[in-house]
């Protein structure tokens, strides 16, 4: 199976209204398609600018990333500060039924938590995938620029959110009730 319907069908599985957040990776293959690789893409014109579809590109690989790194830092900041609600509720729990209603908003968090792994997980793929093509179209300007600065993207480094997940599984652990053998 072709990349791009691996990459529709892994948006598809997410949460629908995550879907427009994703790398709009068909648009990306079409401004790939639409450079000539015989226009010597890697070489800069006298004027110091790269080939107008190569800019294209580059300026809709900008936005995608801009879009992807901004859902992903709007979520991970939002899970910081439902972590902390989540803790203070676990802390005052008032009896039984209360402890399993925050056991399951805390699993409901995990799991959402956990798609916004993958988020990063299929986005990154994309973008690996659409710069790979781009530099076999044209050679390895925009790859070489890109790669590294794609790997410092927020959405790449997610540290803060294992650490999250990390933290719901712990608190899961303390109101679980011991394993006697």
């Amino acid at each position: 199976m072709k990349h791009g319907k691996k990459h529709r069908a892994e948006v598809a599985k997410s949460l629908p209204e995550w879907e427009r957040k994703f790398l709009f990776y068909k648009a990306l293959k079409q401004r790939v398609k639409l450079i000539n690789p015989h226009s010597n893409g890697n070489k800069r014109s006298r004027s110091g600018n790269l080939p107008t579809q190569d800019m294209r590109f580059t300026l809709l690989l900008d936005r995608e990333l801009d879009k992807i790194n901004s859902f992903y830092i709007d979520k991970e900041e939002d899970y910081i500060i439902r972590f902390r609600e989540m803790e203070i509720m676990a802390e005052n729990l008032n009896g039984y039924v209360e402890m399993v209603q925050v056991q399951k908003e805390i699993l409901d968090f995990h799991s959402e938590m956990v798609m916004l792994l993958h988020y990063s997980v299929i986005n990154f793929a994309g973008l690996i995938k659409i710069v790979k093509k781009h530099k076999k179209r044209i050679g390895g300007s925009v790859y070489s620029s890109q790669m590294p600065r794609v790997q410092q993207q927020p959405f790449f480094s997610t540290d803060l959110l294992y650490n999250l997940i990390k933290g719901c599984e712990a608190i899961l652990d303390r109101l679980s009730p011991p394993n006697d053998p």
